[in-house]
């Protein structure tokens, strides 16, 4: 199996920061269209666990925007094969307070309408 084609590692890394970039302007729509379309999709976040696009879509449209700036630190990301990828990346809110970190996970997979998300994960740790 080749790691981090180029081109198919661009491809995730564009299709990912797609995805940042509407989770800060609120665009549920994009938000929608890049979780696969399945029961089997998850979204696992710090208070929530999603089964399903219906449910993360349901999550999406229900949640409040406010506090959706964010800034985030070292993202990885890496493709296996031509039709799976993995980003990583940690983040900070401001809400969070100073100390804690995000980090988010998101299992990319090729399908035929385009990259989507399959498994995502969300967590917050607070070093002491």
């Amino acid at each position: 199996m080749e790691i981090n084609i180029p081109k198919v590692l661009a491809e995730v890394t564009a299709v990912h920061d797609r995805y940042e970039a509407a989770l800060t302007r609120n665009d549920v729509d994009v938000l929608n269209e890049l979780f696969w379309t399945n029961e089997l999709t998850l979204r696992y976040g710090i208070g929530e666990n999603l089964y399903g696009h219906d449910a993360i879509a349901d999550f999406r449209a229900a949640r409040d925007p406010s506090d959706a700036a964010r800034t985030t630190g070292p993202v990885v990301v890496t493709t296996y094969g031509r039709n799976f990828g993995t980003a990583n990346l940690e983040f900070h809110r401001d809400s969070m307070g100073k100390s804690a970190i995000g980090r988010q996970s998101q299992s990319w997979a090729r399908m035929p309408e385009g990259w989507r998300i399959v498994a995502a994960h969300v967590s917050v740790i607070h070093p002491q």
